[in-house]
């Protein structure tokens, strides 16, 4: 057990179509995965803890635009961007950051919510200020812009639709990570520019402890899909209580909720999960999930469909 790690990685779930997706766009989605494995995976060979590797692995996906979070997030109604994100330990240690918009790195300000303030969510321009004043790296708003993610504003708008990522022409996606170090410790990141065209203000189920992200002694959850049906579910502290309350393994679990709880509550979506033992799950109920999974003594994986 001692010499057991576990990582795995979503870069958001939703309607991936094959016949749209390049020999190139698709190189590119697996490039981008691989490089989040190996930032985290390599930390976790190492020996160390769950929640660095999280930490380096939700950061290369919110440095790559080709997913939803950090650089290339989506676009709110007004125009802005508005970025959510969460870290939660099995030490019971959590912190996020809502709605900010001058962060480079969320992820980062929610582990510095968490080490250095006796709260666990800021909100707005009071979480950017803090982070500023942490040392943590500023961006003017033009530096979260992708062209893509401004074309699928404007078709949004068209349609007159709220849209998950990869319901519209730009196919990229909230991002997560999930891990159990050699020690045994379990770690949960997750970080969102949100839904696109959303109501600026809107608060989705990624910084929401125990809807989108959540890490106790038993499993560590990372949820993507449409946010107001996970929090409605409670869709990540869910899976806990059916494997502690139900005897659920953390399969079976994660399957109930993802395929079944969600739905029920009026959304679709994926999620990934690491029990204490090791074991991973990465069930979806969409047609496709960025995704991957690398564990001690296995080649990394990466995948997009199901399959």
């Amino acid at each position: 057990m001692q010499d057991t790690w576990t990582l795995a990685i979503h870069g958001g779930a939703g309607t991936i179509r094959r016949d749209e997706l390049t020999p190139e766009k698709e190189a590119a989605y697996h490039a981008g995965l691989e490089a989040a494995l190996q930032a985290g995976g390599a930390i976790l060979a190492a020996g160390g803890s769950a929640e660095e590797a999280v930490l380096a692995a939700a950061t290369s996906l919110e440095d790559c635009p080709l997913f939803n979070a950090g650089r290339g997030s989506t676009f709110t109604a007004a125009g802005t961007i508005e970025m959510d994100a969460a870290l939660m330990t099995s030490a019971g240690q959590a912190g996020a950051v809502t709605g900010v918009t001058r962060i480079r790195n969320p992820i980062l300000a929610a582990r510095a919510v968490m080490r250095g303030t006796p709260h666990v969510l800021l909100a707005g321009a009071a979480a950017d200020d803090f982070a500023a004043s942490q040392g943590l790296a500023i961006e003017a708003p033009g530096y979260f812009r992708t062209e893509q993610r401004h074309a699928q504003l404007l078709a949004a708008q068209a349609a007159q639709v709220v849209a998950l990522d990869h319901d519209l022409p730009a196919k990229m996606g909230t991002i997560g990570a999930v891990a159990r170090d050699r020690h045994g410790a379990l770690a949960a990141a997750t970080s969102t520019g949100g839904m696109t065209n959303k109501r600026a203000g809107r608060v989705g189920d990624t910084p929401i402890l125990g809807a989108g992200t959540w890490a106790d002694a038993h499993v560590a959850i990372s949820c993507t899909g449409t946010g107001e049906a996970f929090m409605r579910a409670a869709a990540a502290h869910e899976i806990s209580a059916l494997m502690r309350l139900a005897g659920r393994s953390l399969l079976e679990a994660a399957e109930e909720v993802a395929l079944h709880r969600v739905p029920e509550a009026g959304g679709r979506g994926g999620l990934i999960a690491v029990d204490a033992a090791g074991n991973a799950a990465l069930p979806f109920g969409t047609e496709g999930m960025y995704r991957g999974l690398w564990r001690a003594g296995e080649a990394p994986r990466t995948a997009i469909h199901a399959g």
